[in-house]
Parts: C-alpha cells; sequence; structure tokens
C-alpha cells in the first residue's frame, strides 16, 4: 500500500496533543505563504564551464583544508 505524504502528516496529528496540532498548523500556513525563489536550471547553464579547471582545484583545495575543521572555541 502507497501511503501518501498527506495520509502520513494526518496520522501523525491525530495523535498529537492539540497544541502541537496548532504548531503544525501555523508552519503548514508559514510554508504555504513562502515564495519559491531561484533561477532554473536551465538558465545557468551558460555558465557552466567559466571557471578554468585550476581555479577549481584551488577552491577545492580551500574547502578541504577549512571547511572540514573544527573549531571548538567559536560557540
Amino acid at each position: 500500500m502507497n501511503t501518501s505524504i498527506l495520509d502520513k502528516v494526518i496520522e501523525q496529528l491525530k495523535v498529537m496533543p492539540e497544541d502541537l496540532q496548532s504548531q503544525v498548523l501555523e508552519f503548514a500556513r508559514t510554508l504555504a505563504g513562502t515564495k519559491i525563489q531561484g533561477v532554473p536550471g536551465c538558465q545557468l547553464i551558460r555558465f557552466a564551464g567559466v571557471i578554468p579547471p585550476g581555479d577549481i582545484q584551488l577552491i577545492r583545495e580551500a574547502i578541504e583544508k577549512d571547511c572540514e575543521q573544527i573549531d571548538i572555541n567559536e560557540w
């Protein structure tokens, strides 16, 4: 049986207390009012390949070096 997402959400809502149901409702209303932003990929394809491979490698190395570090004193 293929249960839809809507059915699964309804099942969860049925077992929640009313205050949590209200939070879910408010969240759903917020999401429904959210404007989808962005640019379709077909408009971005013209930029494919414009960054030289050497620069891509430098970016990759910088990410691997600096973004995989944990600064325990940061927070």
